[in-house]
């Protein structure tokens, strides 16, 4: 054996012993497994989109017919109940203002002693017979100032319903489909899957020799040499896989996914 052949396989010895194999395949970025908030009839799906980028567009459309309808509803009592509250803090104003006047009467008739005294408990009547009507009033206006909140909170939940009925995921791909048109769905049923395949990710179980370096190594993805690097880290072993450690490379969007790629952690140059 020369000197050469022999430098050539003590490299590549030394070089193994600096490079931990793992497997991984590809996988979109993130994964939305979309479940129902809602309960209702779906109307529509959109199954030419299926693969295909979605837009601010639904792609999946639940009966929302009777949340429209309240929505016009309270819109229209909410309006009334506006008014009526407008009308009311005018005539509060005016109460007031009478009934500042009146206990200014009172406090100056009712140490008089040109006054009877029944002229002075009319005055006193008359005063506390002021305040009642503003006290009445006030507590009106509040009660209206509830209605109106509890309105506008059902108003909002409506809103929410009838968004939660027209399903969006714009930039997402749409992956599959879990119901059919017709179909009745609950709370909690399974609706579509939609992924973000702008990135993908790869996972790898490391062994726990690896986890110290992981952040500092240089990212071999099939022979080849990246500028990728970990990106997230577990520290606590994995419960399926025992004794291994999760960590996570973020690579730019391949043409295909869910191909299983070679990934090496090699130790830097800098790293003994």
């Amino acid at each position: 054996m020369n000197i050469t052949r022999l430098f050539i396989l003590l490299f590549f010895s030394l070089n193994s012993l600096y490079a931990n194999v793992y497997y991984s395949k590809v996988e979109p970025y993130e994964v939305r497994k979309i479940s129902s908030n809602v309960m209702g009839v779906v109307l529509e799906i959109k199954e030419d989109l299926l693969g295909k980028s979605l837009s601010t567009e639904p792609y999946l459309v639940i009966d929302s017919e009777l949340d429209r309808e309240e929505l016009k509803y309270l819109k229209e009592k909410l309006e009334y109940l506006r008014n009526t509250l407008s009308v009311n803090e005018k005539i509060i104003l005016n109460l007031q203002a009478t009934l500042l006047k009146k206990r200014a009467n009172y406090e100056r008739v009712k140490n008089l002693k040109i006054k009877s005294s029944v002229e002075k408990d009319r005055e006193f009547y008359d005063l506390v017979n002021s305040e009642n009507l503003y006290l009445a009033k006030e507590n009106e206006i509040n009660n209206l100032k509830v209605q109106i909140a509890d309105l506008e909170l059902r108003r909002a939940q409506l809103l929410r319903s009838v968004s939660d009925k027209n399903l969006v995921a714009d930039g997402f791909v749409l992956y599959s489909l879990d119901v059919k048109v017709g179909q009745v769905v609950n709370k909690a049923t399974p609706l579509a899957t939609v992924v973000d395949t702008s990135r993908a990710i790869l996972t790898l179980y490391l062994d726990e020799k690896d986890v110290d370096n992981a952040f500092d190594s240089i990212i071999y993805i099939d022979g080849k040499e990246t500028a990728y690097k970990v990106d997230r880290l577990v520290n606590i072993a994995d419960a399926q896989n025992i004794s291994k450690y999760k960590a996570q490379i973020i690579i730019k969007a391949p043409k295909l996914f869910s191909k299983l790629v070679k990934v090496e952690l090699k130790k830097g140059k800098n790293e003994k």
